[in-house]
């Protein structure tokens, strides 16, 4: 199998940087960069440029580093993305500096030489950028260049490929000593065109932003071609030691084993989950290398932060597929990494380290089916997957040319625990209510679909919309992932009245996000006829739905939750018709009133799992409500006497208070029983009908 790369394109454009200013250029520079992972990764790598402007304070001309601010990503970056300081401040701070036993305090006065009051946090890189002397520099984090880095002969293959052009230093953790060697290196060799940091990356420079910028895609081509050329005809990862599985089968075994694993993970917070079975993935778990190059971790100080020290490699066999076997042994897996990873932690602490942090792994190779990572988020623990796979293709490269080697443990270690770090972690914003948790919503494409699902996303959770119109799930799933983001988003198209779909689609929710907290059973559809003019099959198709419906999903949202053993969460949207009667909806009430009936019974039986189940009964929510858009309507007007506009009014002047009902309305009482807020409370029902005596629960 071959995975090799294509060139790296020269996406610069002189016609639309020549109308930029330099600010804007370095947006631009930064972009173009960050718009290619095999550059440099979701939030690695930084950019820079010094610029000549005007000081707000004396209003002379000062040299200002405009560098990417702590924190941000340079595919998405904007001018508030980069920090900037004053220069002359910058060259004073090496007076201040007592050596690199004290390196960390050097960040502490980075603020003071902030230029133009701009908020934005400075990155560790900063005395990297401002003490290379030239103008205009990238520090990236390419595949090509990392296997070069973490090569155990990493000093001669730099002077093999590059020649004098790009030099070599030797591993230090970034910081402040780390930008005295990159100056005095630049100072020593004057022609340089940059150099390659070893176990970390790439830093190249030029007199222009244009000139920068291609000195570090050249520099990368140059890199891909040369092993391009030396692995040609080579065994990779010694050779493949197994064969995939076809693609449904694969995703059929990580629907099994991602909510097993996210039970296990999950006691302190909740996961979520993300498969990946690309090319790449597949070639390094299959390999007969796997298992002593995936123990050497990672090399990149940036691949490191995001996979941990290491993978854990589940024991799997492809060729004898026993998914029974390896769930049963899984437990003991994930405890010996656990074990592992607190020798780890004993071995390296100092007396200052933080406390251990959560031992789990995030990535979990499987021969055979691919790699599955495990996050606080979704977009973590696809983003820890994505810089998994930048891992893969260093040690492709490294130990295809060379001897592939891992950041040593105690430098790996001191990264991870660094207190810096930690204070990073400390400022992180508090998660909201519902981070990390997952929830799948029946008719989500509807008006208190639609409505919940949004309330849900609102407050953190990853939501999956299941729907049978798949126009209104299109247009629903564009909604709500452009306002709330397509990590947390996915559509399935399922009818709830069959068993094979609804298995199905419950298996692509977990192979999306890893398992399931919440079930918000909303699928519905309305009737209205005289009990002598109701058909037997529209008896049948209220039952179908309304009942049967809920009871398939509800079966398998039960069986997940015993399987992760981490609680659930339950909510059924019936009706305030499933209390009161209502004239000419015998069959529409009937199904609704078993709807409670479920509920209740199911409340009994997942109480001592912490599964709870809880009810919301509606009335009259005509606003985006798709069943008030048909016959339903008509109907319920002709037996109310009245029209289609003086329906809404006449059912909020039946209310006891006098209010027309909103799906935002239900949204909320769906997302108090879905939340801690109601942590303490099974099998209630909570009427959302603007008061009605009837529908009083008794």
């Amino acid at each position: 199998m071959s995975t090799a790369p294509k060139r790296l394109e020269n996406k610069w454009d002189d016609a639309k940087a020549a109308s930029m200013s330099e600010p804007e250029r370095l947006v631009y520079r930064s972009n173009l960069l960050g718009s290619d992972k095999r550059v440099t990764n979701y939030g690695g790598g930084n950019t820079s440029s010094k610029i000549m402007q005007k000081d707000p304070l004396t209003g002379e001309t000062v040299e200002v580093l405009w560098v990417k601010g702590s924190g941000g990503d340079n595919a998405s970056i904007k001018l508030d993305g980069f920090a900037t300081l004053y220069m002359d401040k910058l060259r004073a701070l090496k007076g201040l500096y007592r050596g690199v036993e004290f390196e960390d305090e050097m960040v502490g006065y980075l603020p003071h030489a902030t230029f133009n009051l701009n908020p934005r946090a400075s990155s560790i890189d900063t005395p990297l950028h401002a003490y290379v002397n030239r103008p205009y520099v990238d520090h990236m984090h390419p595949d090509a260049i990392i296997a070069i880095a973490a090569s155990k002969n990493s000093k001669e293959l730099t002077q093999q490929i590059f020649g004098d052009t790009i030099g070599w230093l030797p591993w230090k953790k970034p910081g402040f000593e780390l930008g005295l060697w990159l100056e005095k290196f630049c100072l020593e060799n004057p022609n340089a065109e940059g150099v390659i940091l070893e176990s970390h990356g790439l830093f190249t420079w030029g007199n222009t932003p244009k000139a920068c910028y291609e000195t570090t895609i050249r520099i990368i081509n140059q890199a891909i071609e040369w092993f391009e050329q030396q692995t040609e005809g080579k065994t990779i990862f010694g050779g493949a030691a197994t064969q995939s599985l076809d693609a449904d089968a694969r995703r059929a075994i990580a629907a099994k084993l991602m909510p097993k694993i996210r039970g296990f993970i999950s006691e302190d917070s909740h996961k979520l989950g993300h498969f990946d079975d690309s090319a790449a993935v597949l070639e390094f778990v299959n390999s007969k290398n796997l298992r002593p190059l995936a123990a050497l971790g990672t090399s990149c100080p940036d691949h490191f932060l995001r996979t941990k020290i290491r993978p854990l490699v589940v024991d799997f066999d492809p060729a004898n597929p026993d998914v029974d076997a390896v769930i049963a042994g899984l437990d003991s897996q994930i405890a010996d990494y656990r074990a592992d990873y607190a020798a780890y932690y004993e071995r390296c602490k100092h007396e200052n380290s933080p406390a251990i942090r959560d031992p789990n792994a995030v990535v979990y190779l499987i021969p055979g089916v691919g790699m599955i990572t495990f996050a606080k988020d979704k977009a973590t623990a696809r983003i820890s997957g994505e810089f998994y796979v930048n891992a893969i293709n260093v040690m492709r490269g490294a130990s295809t040319v060379s001897e592939y080697q891992g950041l040593p443990e105690q430098e790996a270690f001191d990264i991870e625990y660094w207190l810096l770090e930690e204070a990073k972690l400390q400022r992180m914003p508090k998660p909201k209510s519902l981070a990390g948790k997952i929830a799948l919503v029946t008719g989500g494409a509807g008006g208190i679909g639609k409505a919940t699902a949004a309330r849900l996303l609102r407050e953190g959770a990853c939501v999956v919309l299941a729907d049978i119109d798949q126009t209104a799930l299109d247009s629903a799933t564009a909604e709500l992932s452009g306002v709330f983001g397509a990590d947390f988003v996915r559509p399935v198209n399922i009818n709830v009245t069959r068993e094979d779909q609804v298995l199905s689609g419950f298996a692509h929710a977990i192979v999306e996000f890893g398992g399931l907290d919440i079930l918000v059973s909303n699928a519905g559809l309305a009737s209205s006829a005289p009990i002598e003019e109701t058909s037997l099959e529209l008896w049948n198709k209220n039952m179908d739905i309304l009942s049967t419906g809920y009871f398939l999903v509800s079966r398998e949202a039960f069986r997940l939750f015993r399987q992760q053993k981490i609680g659930g969460n339950v909510v059924f949207v019936a009706s305030k018709n499933g209390l009161a009667a209502s004239p000419n909806a015998a069959a529409y009430c009937t199904a609704k009133a078993a709807e409670i009936h479920l509920a209740r019974c199911l409340a009994l039986e997942g109480a001592e799992a912490q599964i709870r189940v809880n009810v919301v009964n509606p009335d009259a929510v005509l606003r985006g409500s798709k069943i008030w858009a048909g016959e339903w309507l008509e109907q319920r007007a002709s037996t109310y006497k009245t029209d289609k506009d003086g329906l809404e009014e006449m059912y909020r002047q039946r209310s006891m208070l006098k209010r027309s009902v909103f799906p935002e309305d239900i949204a909320e009482a769906i997302y108090f029983f879905a939340s801690e807020a109601s942590a303490k409370s099974t099998g209630n029902i909570l009427n959302v009908d603007a008061g009605n005596q009837q529908s009083f629960p008794r």
